[in-house]
């Protein structure tokens, strides 16, 4: 599904603020495979995270996603593959609409252009049962502005929305760090239940260890631009949190 092939980035080359962020990382990422990342600052997650977004491109190496080479496509043209949510539950919606129609909005990255998605009964019906399948109960305030929520249900929110239009992998850029607990493990459960319902390959990028522990079936630890630790399958459900705090201590 995604294949990193000798991957390095580098900022600033040649100048004296030069800054090596990954340094020749090759990566296979099967179908299916939620894979989470972590690392201390710096460590080039985020970067990771980045480049197979399209956000960035690479200094040296290739990347492909489904069998296609990306290397040198921007972000906007790996949306038919990739969704992502960011760590600011401000971002990716639009505050002073209503909820109803920033899934309007979003439904609209799934048709041709010159076709129109209007607010019909249909419409209406068919996104307030998806809607109820978050537990929140937003599906009797649909006319609600969405800058009115917290942020936890506009994360969760936004998450479903990320999901609507057939895309293949979900790019998670600590989605939780801006949420109080409560909020926070209602976001990764509802991340978990959207990967599995909608047969996603995900990428979680954490410095929760707990979740890190708790959420995905592959493991990998990042130091100074490289992937030092790499569990998954039985060897990832065989770690401790323990473990993974004695990776930092």
């Amino acid at each position: 599904m995604i294949k990193l092939s000798n991957i390095s980035k580098t900022f600033n080359r040649g100048k004296a603020n030069e800054v090596k962020a990954l340094q020749n990382i090759s990566l296979d990422i099967a179908p299916l495979q939620y894979v989470v990342v972590v690392g201390s600052n710096g460590s080039g997650k985020s970067t990771l995270l980045n480049l197979i977004a399209g956000s960035f491109l690479p200094s040296v190496g290739e990347i492909e996603i489904d069998g296609n080479n990306v290397t040198r496509l921007q972000d906007f043209e790996r949306s038919r593959w990739i969704a992502r949510v960011f760590q600011n539950p401000l971002s990716g919606t639009a505050p002073d609409l209503s909820i109803l129609d920033n899934f309007r909005l979003a439904a609209l990255r799934t048709v041709s252009k010159g076709l129109r998605v209007g607010t019909s009964s249909a419409f209406k019906n068919e996104f307030i049962n998806k809607i109820a399948l978050l537990g929140m109960g937003l599906e009797n305030k649909l006319e609600q502005p969405m800058g009115t929520l917290s942020g936890g249900q506009r994360q969760a929110l936004t998450l479903l929305m990320s999901v609507m239009d057939d895309c293949k992998i979900l790019l998670l850029d600590e989605p939780t760090a801006a949420l109080d607990p409560r909020s926070a493990r209602l976001v990764m459960e509802t991340a978990d239940r959207l990967i599995a319902e909608f047969k996603l390959t995900a990428i979680l990028i954490t410095h929760n260890l707990k979740d890190a522990h708790m959420h995905g079936n592959r493991l990998i630890q990042m130091a100074e631009g490289e992937i030092i630790k790499d569990f998954s399958g039985e060897n990832k459900l065989s770690l401790t949190q323990p473990d993974l705090f004695s990776w930092f201590s």
